[in-house]
């Protein structure tokens, strides 16, 4: 049997998730791969390099610090970025909070980020071996429609993961993983809303699939939500959410907001161990229905 830890993005809101994967390090769950969209990616990848904390420290040690330029306006208007390139993707990963690129690359863990081409459409999913030379990749799973210019790898154009797959589950049972545990940055009855469509047809108009994926999003995501809470109710499957809606800005810059997202996340996380290790080890489904698994292997 193989797992697999699905997280949705969502910028700050992906504090959450950060107290999830340091709940699951810091109880040693192990998961066989991560599929990480966004947010759900750019912080998610921690898992791999055992680095409990480093997200949620880096955020409120630099979020209103205007000496970096971390996230603005300022960013935005002199390179077509919200977010600093420069500095997210290069001083802080390399000099400021060093990322455990040796820790990474022991890990057990294959790790997927989610990417977005702008001529197709879809989503792809690109398996991360070296964060370093792949760090393009991290850019452009980040990278928020209409705040952030296009990124160029391989020569293809990319944007953030979550305009073509927000929730990636279908993709994690199509690579074969059995068991599956979603991380949500929504919180149960969350619904997304239609779009302005003209905005990304003023904004994209020569790329008509990537316009259709942004103005499609709002009903691929809700029909993904259904299916995953059918998967839940059904005990197929572990969805981890925030039991309370905190009213977070995707690009929060209250210290304490983005702490209590994050406690929130190891609240949830820690009242769903014992479902979750039960879960993972096959002896049990989740939220309390206690039965041994049938083997799926044919008796000689």
């Amino acid at each position: 049997m193989k797992t697999c830890l699905i997280l949705e993005g969502g910028a700050m809101r992906g504090m959450y998730t950060s107290g999830v994967i340091d709940t699951f390090l810091e109880n040693n769950i192990h998961v066989d791969g991560i599929i990480g969209v966004s947010a759900g990616a750019l912080f998610g990848v921690n898992y791999c390099s055992k680095q409990i904390g480093r997200a949620l420290r880096y955020n409120k040690k630099y979020i209103n610090d205007k000496s970096v330029d971390y996230m603005s306006f300022k960013s935005l208007i002199k390179t077509g970025n919200l977010i600093n390139k420069d500095f997210a993707f290069n001083e802080l990963p390399f000099k400021l909070d060093v990322f455990d690129e040796k820790e990474f690359q022991k890990s057990k863990t294959d790790f997927y980020a989610t990417i977005t081409n702008i001529k197709t459409g879809k989503a792809e999913y690109v398996k991360v071996t070296n964060t370093e030379k792949q760090m393009e990749v991290f850019r452009a799973t980040g990278a928020m429609p209409f705040v952030s210019q296009f990124v160029e790898i391989d020569n293809e154009l990319y944007l953030d993961g979550a305009l073509g797959d927000s929730i990636p589950i279908t993709q994690a049972m199509n690579m074969g993983y059995d068991k599956l545990i979603v991380v949500l940055t929504r919180p149960l009855n969350y619904k997304k809303k239609k779009p302005l469509e003209i905005l990304a047809k003023i904004k994209y108009k020569e790329y008509p699939n990537l316009i259709d994926a942004i103005n499609t999003r709002y009903k691929k995501y809700n029909e993904t939500i259904e299916k995953i809470i059918d998967l839940e109710n059904k005990k197929e499957i572990i969805v981890i959410r925030p039991t309370k809606d905190l009213k977070i800005k995707r690009i929060e810059r209250n210290v304490d907001k983005l702490q209590e997202m994050y406690d929130l996340g190891v609240s949830d996380c820690k009242k769903l161990l014992p479902n979750i290790k039960s879960f993972l080890s096959g002896e049990v489904e989740v939220y309390g229905k206690k039965r041994i698994q049938k083997s799926t292997q044919k008796r000689k």
